[in-house]
């Protein structure tokens, strides 16, 4: 099976980040996590690990924002695995058109530029 889901490499992300480019950051780190290491002007979801319906739904108020802001939309998640493609696999759900769905490739945690991330 070919895996279905965009990544973008760090190094791209990086360079997005640095243009000022257009976009949403999805952010599905736990409650604990979110606050330590983070993108600036992510959404603050606490949806990881996606599991339940409850946690999906905490994904929403990032639909709306996604929707309403029509730019690419990078889910940001602890290690960019199967939390990140369930997210993927929700905002594809609720009518995010695909062409402009990325995963941040390894997370936060592979994550190469620190200082880049904000904590609180």
């Amino acid at each position: 099976l070919l895996d279905s889901f965009h990544y973008v490499k760090a190094d791209d992300f990086k360079q997005w980040l640095e243009s000022g480019k257009s976009m949403v950051l999805v952010d599905i780190q736990a409650k604990n996590e979110f606050p330590l290491h983070h993108f600036k002007d992510s959404i603050e979801t606490n949806a990881y690990p996606l599991d339940t319906e409850e946690q999906r739904k905490l994904l929403d108020p990032a639909v709306i924002a996604a929707k309403k802001a029509g730019t690419d939309v990078v889910v940001i998640c602890p290690r960019g695995g199967g939390g990140a493609k369930k997210a993927y696999d929700y905002l594809k759900s609720q009518g995010i058109a695909e062409e402009k769905l990325y995963i941040l490739e390894g997370g936060v945690e592979k994550w190469p530029y620190k200082e880049l991330l904000q904590s609180r």
